[in-house]
C-alpha cells in the first residue's frame, strides 16, 4: 500500500483527511492484528473510502445498526476472524441511545429535534449514525465510547428533561421502514440542473449555485457538470432538499418537455 500515490488522488482537504484516516486504521489493523473502527461515514465518504478499499489489502464490513442505515461505520478486522465473528460483536463497537417521550410528548418531536439536540451537546455529527424515529421517541445510533456521555447529557436538557433515556444493545434496534413518496415533474431536459431545479422548486440560475457549490450528488457522488444527464434509477440527493430517486422517465409531453416519475425519501 503506498499511502503516498493514494493521497495525490484527492485534492480536497477533507477528502484527503477521510482517506489519510482511513489508511492508518488499516495499517493498524494490519500491523498490530486488531480490529479497527472508522467514524460514522455518510453516504458520500463510504463512496469514497469504497473506492480505496479496492486498491488495498484488507477485510471489512460496514455497518450502522440495521440494513438500510444511511450512516454506517467501517469495521476493519484482521484475517485471524471470520465475518460471522465480528457480525456476533457488533454491540462492541455502536449502541443504541433510546429515548422514550412521556405521553403529553409522544408524535410531536421530529428528526431535527434529536438532531439538534445533540449537536447542543457538543457531539460531531460523525460520532453517531442514523436517529431512527417513531412516534414514541428515537434509537440513536452512537459510538460505544460515547453512549454514557449522550445518554446523561440528553437528560440534562430541557426538551428530554421527562424522557426515559437508555442505552441498549445495537440488535434491539427499532428499524421503521423507509418511506418514498411518488412525485411527477416535467422538465425541459434531463439536465441535471433542470432537473434540480424543478425538485428544488427553484429556477435554473438557482439551481446551478447549488450545483457548483457542491450541494448535489448523483450515486452519491459529487457532481458540479451541469449539463450531466439523469438517467433512471439515479440516487439524486440535494443538501437541504432531501433524496431523491429517479424512478422512471416516462416520456414527453405534446410540448416535448420530459415527465419523470421521482420517489422522495421522506
Amino acid at each position: 500500500m503506498n499511502k503516498s500515490e493514494i493521497l495525490e488522488k484527492y485534492s480536497k482537504p477533507e477528502e484527503k483527511l477521510l482517506v489519510s484516516k482511513l489508511l492508518d486504521k488499516i495499517e493498524l489493523c494490519n500491523k498490530r492484528n486488531v480490529i479497527t473502527t472508522t467514524d460514522f461515514l455518510d453516504l458520500y465518504q463510504k463512496n469514497i473510502v469504497e473506492k480505496v478499499l479496492k486498491t488495498v489489502e484488507c477485510n471489512f464490513i460496514f455497518f450502522g445498526g440495521y440494513n438500510e442505515a444511511s450512516r454506517v461505520m467501517l469495521i476493519i478486522y484482521p484475517k485471524k476472524l471470520t465475518i460471522q465473528m465480528v457480525e456476533e460483536n457488533y454491540k462492541n463497537y455502536m449502541e443504541i441511545v433510546r429515548i422514550t417521550l412521556p405521553k403529553n410528548n409522544v408524535g410531536e418531536y421530529h428528526h431535527k429535534d434529536y438532531l439538534s439536540g445533540i449537536m447542543k451537546l457538543g457531539i460531531r455529527r460523525e460520532k453517531f449514525g442514523d436517529i431512527i424515529v417513531q412516534n414514541y421517541g428515537a434509537d440513536i445510533v452512537v459510538s460505544k465510547d460515547i453512549s454514557e456521555y449522550i445518554k446523561t447529557n440528553l437528560e440534562s436538557l430541557t426538551r428530554f428533561s421527562k424522557s426515559k433515556i437508555d442505552t441498549v444493545d445495537i440488535n434491539d434496534i427499532k428499524k421503521v421502514e423507509i418511506k418514498k413518496e411518488e412525485l411527477k415533474i416535467i422538465v425541459p431536459s434531463l439536465r441535471l440542473d433542470s432537473v434540480v431545479a424543478q425538485l428544488s422548486n427553484t429556477s435554473r440560475t438557482k439551481a446551478n449555485e447549488i450545483i457548483l457549490d457542491s450541494r448535489v450528488f448523483i450515486n452519491y457522488e459529487e457532481q458540479k457538470r451541469i449539463d450531466k444527464q439523469i438517467k433512471e434509477k439515479d440516487i439524486l440527493v440535494i443538501r437541504g432538499k432531501g433524496k431523491f430517486e429517479i424512478d422512471k422517465i416516462e416520456g414527453n409531453t405534446r410540448k416535448n418537455k420530459q415527465i419523470v416519475v421521482v420517489k422522495k425519501y421522506v
